[in-house]
């Protein structure tokens, strides 16, 4: 039996500011980290036990799958950073701030470019150009270690987790731009050889899922 475990990373410094970030290397608050670890005891706590693991190369997401390795007692199981992982690109949105942009562009414009399939932000990436990175990694380097029965954890990001869930749910474009992906939440994925036979949404308990949750009377729009 193999296990994938796919877990957006804890609130980052711009997820909490409302800011897009992208590919820009925005650590982890302490919130965040608390949250990271939250989830690696919950894990620990209900006997989850990795091979191996898969991060991005962006800091929130190393950050993330340390305090999480830390906490399960696995901080010396193989880990492959790839840029493949990384989240989508914002391009000239990145470090904005989303409500800003909002009030600039109009919330029609700003929703297309966050959740249109194939809207893409100026300079940026859609959603569509994301999974064309991402899911040839998963299906070449990742997934087979799932296949063949180990247990593997991958710590990324909203937009580079869609695709993933896109293609072990089959869910149609739409609804993967749609999907929200909490912080620190973890979709577990079980699988008999290459056959799918579970899935399932862990809730970690008093965790932050929504990047502005700290702040949202100051920056209105939480969801990150």
């Amino acid at each position: 039996m193999g296990t994938l475990l796919l877990i957006r990373h804890g609130q980052s410094q711009w997820n909490l500011e409302n800011r897009f970030t992208g590919w820009t290397d925005v650590p982890l608050t302490e919130r965040g980290k608390q949250d990271a670890a939250a989830a690696g005891l919950f894990l620990q706590k209900k006997g989850f036990r990795f091979d191996r693991a898969f991060t991005s190369r962006l800091i929130r997401a190393h950050q993330t799958l340390d305090e999480i390795l830390a906490a399960v007692g696995q901080k010396d199981i193989p880990v492959l950073h790839d840029s493949a992982l990384n989240e989508r690109h914002y391009g000239d949105l990145q470090g904005l701030n989303k409500a800003e942009m909002t009030q600039k562009y109009g919330a029609d414009q700003v929703q297309l470019w966050r959740r249109g399939w194939a809207g893409r932000p100026p300079n940026g990436e859609s959603h569509e150009d994301c999974e064309r990175r991402v899911k040839p990694f998963f299906l070449q380097y990742l997934l087979p270690f799932v296949t063949k029965g180990e247990s593997v954890i991958v710590a990324a990001h909203g937009n580079s987790l869609r695709p993933m869930i896109k293609y072990l749910e089959e869910m149609e474009p739409d609804a993967t731009a749609a999907l929200e992906i909490g912080l620190c939440t973890p979709y577990v994925y079980t699988f008999e050889g290459e056959k799918l036979t579970k899935q399932e949404v862990l809730d970690v308990p008093g965790i932050v899922t929504k990047g502005a949750s700290l702040t949202e009377t100051k920056v209105n729009e939480g969801r990150v």
